[in-house]
């Protein structure tokens, strides 16, 4: 596979689960400055009123600092690789079979295609299995 495996930070922060309260967050991330690549937000079901909003990549002390105002810490729950490439019919299964078989679970999975390229963002639950996927990713 000729792709690009790289491991990224993952930006986390509460907001509220009320209207416009994830585009007060990224304006002010904007105003920063921060151009980022991706961004998942949600609901937390366990704390009622809240969200939760990820994002990356954050770059720079003026984005850090704009960051860490708004909550924003990096995420150590999670350590997250970054995967992109050309995309081809069943690479996220080809992926993921790389991964099973080398006894890395998964914590998260997300993929998008824009054209003909692909990337993934694949959580894992230690930075060990992480490094372990990077490693054998860039392999194929």
């Amino acid at each position: 596979m000729d792709i690009i495996v790289e491991h990224v930070n993952v930006w986390a922060a509460p907001i509220k689960d009320q209207v416009g309260g994830l585009y007060r967050t990224l304006t002010s991330l904007k105003e920063a400055g921060a151009d980022l690549d991706f961004v998942i937000a949600r609901r937390t079901p366990e704390d009622p009123g809240n969200g939760v909003v990820f994002v990356t990549p954050l770059r720079g002390d003026r984005e850090i600092s704009a960051a860490a105002n708004l909550g924003f810490n990096v995420s150590t729950s999670v350590s997250s690789v970054r995967v992109e490439g050309d995309n081809k019919p069943g690479l996220a299964a080809d992926v993921t079979k790389i991964l099973a078989d080398a006894g890395i679970t998964l914590r998260g999975f997300s993929a998008a295609v824009i054209g003909a390229r692909f990337i993934f963002y694949i959580g894992f639950d230690s930075k060990q299995d992480a490094e372990k996927a990077v490693k054998l990713l860039q392999q194929e």
